[in-house]
């Protein structure tokens, strides 16, 4: 409790607001420019928390993650303008409306508080009638942006369930925005990488084929797709559609976020395949695949945990069943018999 009368609930302070009511962050480090405002808000039915620094607003929006904050401009220490850049810079609190509360009126100084990251802005002396007013707009904005990347996330995740992972890449920099959980997975057995890196493979495919995409006047095709393999098993990438925001487009033209979308298959049934269509064992079918895929006798005692001599003795008895000589006879007679093993196009 201050001179005042306001309870101000900042750093670590105070239990955080619950139930269903609109949360109001007010930032200002006088608390008598505060106090009429609070009371204006708390009687038409926000939950009101204030800050009077920029270090208490910071964590105060990380605690309570208010719908909208009142953010006074000028203040010792950090000041609005950057406690704005912090609360944009984390995805966390990226989405609350910031409405600047400033008696700056100078053109620059409200170009500066919008770059920051404000929503809008109010100048002093605050009408809390306006100011409710400017809120409203801006929390039905913020709640129906929210809705819908709710929507979109469910639809996403719900690929999961039928094999489709999908993952959103920033064109600007290659970073990896947004993953599902299946991707999560696939990313880490496949490549070894997790958000925010986007495996190395996946962005020299999308730097590759993204200017074709992006040719004025030419129809959109999608480019060839990208396939990582893994043993027997395989991850195919296939470029969807952009989903970011053209406000976000560098001054090159570049901008938004890349959906792509990953399914991994089995060749299992091509070892069956292979099995029964030239009488071979398990064993001499895998060797087969990894003949017809281009390894040599070590590789391959390397991935099936055998010696090359064990491999060289597989290999002489697939020459015997398949009647051929050499291990590239063997392989041209499993590729035109098993399609499946045909090379496929990568990056």
């Amino acid at each position: 409790m201050n001179g005042t009368g306001l309870v101000v609930q900042g750093g670590d302070e105070g239990a955080l607001p619950a139930g269903d009511a609109v949360v109001v962050l007010i930032v200002d480090d006088v608390p008598d420019n505060v106090a009429p405002l609070h009371d204006a808000l708390d009687a038409a039915g926000f939950t009101v928390l204030v800050a009077l620094d920029g270090e208490s607003a910071l964590r105060r929006a990380q605690q309570a993650r208010p719908d909208v904050i009142l953010l006074d401009a000028v203040m010792p220490g950090i000041d609005g303008f950057e406690v704005a850049r912090c609360l944009k810079a984390d995805v966390a609190t990226a989405h609350i409306p910031i409405i600047f509360m400033t008696g700056l009126t100078e053109t620059e100084h409200l170009v500066a508080a919008l770059d920051a990251g404000g929503t809008d802005y109010v100048t002093k002396p605050i009408k809390p009638r306006e100011v409710m007013a400017r809120m409203g707009v801006h929390l039905r904005s913020a709640r129906h942006a929210r809705a819908g990347a709710v929507e979109r996330e469910q639809a996403r995740n719900a690929l999961d369930a039928f094999g489709y992972a999908t993952i959103t890449v920033r064109e600007r920099d290659g970073r990896l925005m947004w993953q599902t959980p299946l991707a999560r997975e696939l990313l880490q057995r496949y490549c070894g990488t997790q958000a925010p890196q986007t495996p190395a493979a996946v962005l020299q495919w999308l730097r590759r084929h993204l200017p074709d995409l992006q040719v004025p006047g030419r129809a959109a095709q999608e480019p060839p797709r990208l396939t990582l393999e893994n043993g027997p098993r395989r991850l195919t990438f296939r470029l969807h559609l952009q989903v970011g925001d053209p406000a976000d487009a560098s001054p090159n033209g570049e901008g938004g976020d890349w959906l792509i979308v990953m399914q991994e298959t089995s060749d299992a049934s091509v070892l069956e395949a292979l099995a029964q269509a030239f009488g071979l064992t398990a064993r001499e079918a895998e060797v087969l695949y990894w003949v017809a895929k281009g390894k040599i006798n070590r590789d391959i005692g390397e991935i099936l945990g055998a010696s090359p001599a064990t491999v060289k003795k597989h290999l002489e008895r697939i020459h015997a069943k398949l009647g051929v000589e050499t291990r590239t006879a063997a392989a041209a007679m499993a590729i035109n018999r098993v399609p499946l093993l045909q090379p496929r196009q990568g990056i």
